[in-house]
């Protein structure tokens, strides 16, 4: 069975870090395109990041640009989303996922024909 399981969301202090995981199950992630998304409440949900591990190719929302960071580990079974200098904006349930391609446009950034989606993971900036 193919599935996602996100981890590590917390409450942290403003200019604070976290590093989110998302572990696969019954697949590699270089065999699918990933993605971070996050919702935040009362908006719809966004990408952050997408990316071809196997290919290191890696996009960023301009809002997460020089502080987020998406990684894996060397048997490509788990994402990373590194966070740093966190914002009370960057308050948000943050979601992976992967699909057959990446969707990049000058205001969005996503994935094509998405095929699974973690569970999310809340993740509050604040003091």
């Amino acid at each position: 069975e193919v599935k996602l399981v996100e981890s590590g969301g917390r409450l942290v202090q403003p200019g604070g870090s976290l590093k989110l995981s998302c572990a696969g199950s019954g697949f590699t992630f270089d065999d699918y395109m990933i993605g971070w998304f996050r919702q935040a409440p009362g908006k719809e949900r966004e990408g952050i990041s997408c990316a071809s591990l196997g290919e290191n190719i890696i996009y960023y929302d301009d809002s997460v640009k020089g502080r987020f960071t998406v990684s894996s580990d060397s048997a490509k079974t788990i994402m990373y989303l590194e966070m740093n200098n966190l914002k009370p904006e960057d308050t948000a349930v943050y979601y992976c996922a992967v699909g057959r391609g990446l969707l990049v446009t000058p205001t969005h950034l996503g994935l094509n024909d998405i095929q699974h989606w973690g569970q999310g993971t809340q993740v509050t900036v604040s003091n």
